[in-house]
């Protein structure tokens, strides 16, 4: 099950990331050309939230079922850095990415403009791609 579950997260992570990357740069695009908001962009944003949200469930099955997790038991997590990525900070800062993600389509859908929608998406979103390309653990990840 372990494997499954590692298997499953690390290949939705890059689907996580090509559709937050099509969502930033559809709300580039948006503003840059100053096109009206439409059905695509709501669905382009839409799906990018569900997809994170898939992403962080899959983590939170994973984080408990790893063998890391006995790490804590064990002592020692915050003194060494590749369990700290993996224990701390990896799920940290994907949770706040999440939690921007999600404040990011809350807040677009109660804008009027349709600049306003892009730059919301674009702000939150972008924020969030950062902070989770910030705590992928790239030494292992392409290797799951």
């Amino acid at each position: 099950m372990y494997t499954t579950f590692k298997t499953l997260h690390s290949y939705w992570a890059y689907l996580l990331l090509v559709i937050l990357l099509l969502a930033v740069f559809n709300a580039l695009f948006g503003i840059l050309k100053r096109r009206e908001y439409t059905a695509r962009d709501f669905r382009i944003a839409l799906f990018a939230l569900i997809i994170s949200h898939i992403q962080f469930l899959l983590g939170l099955v994973l984080y408990f079922i790893s063998p890391l997790f006995d790490l804590w038991s064990q002592g020692g997590v915050m003194g060494d850095a590749e369990k700290r990525l993996m224990l701390v900070e990896h799920p940290s800062i994907n949770i706040i990415a999440l939690i921007l993600i999600t404040i990011g389509y809350s807040k677009h859908k109660k804008k009027v403009s349709s600049t306003s929608k892009f730059k919301t998406v674009l702000i939150f979103y972008i924020i969030g791609l950062v902070f989770l390309l910030s705590r992928i653990p790239w030494d292992v990840w392409p290797n799951w």
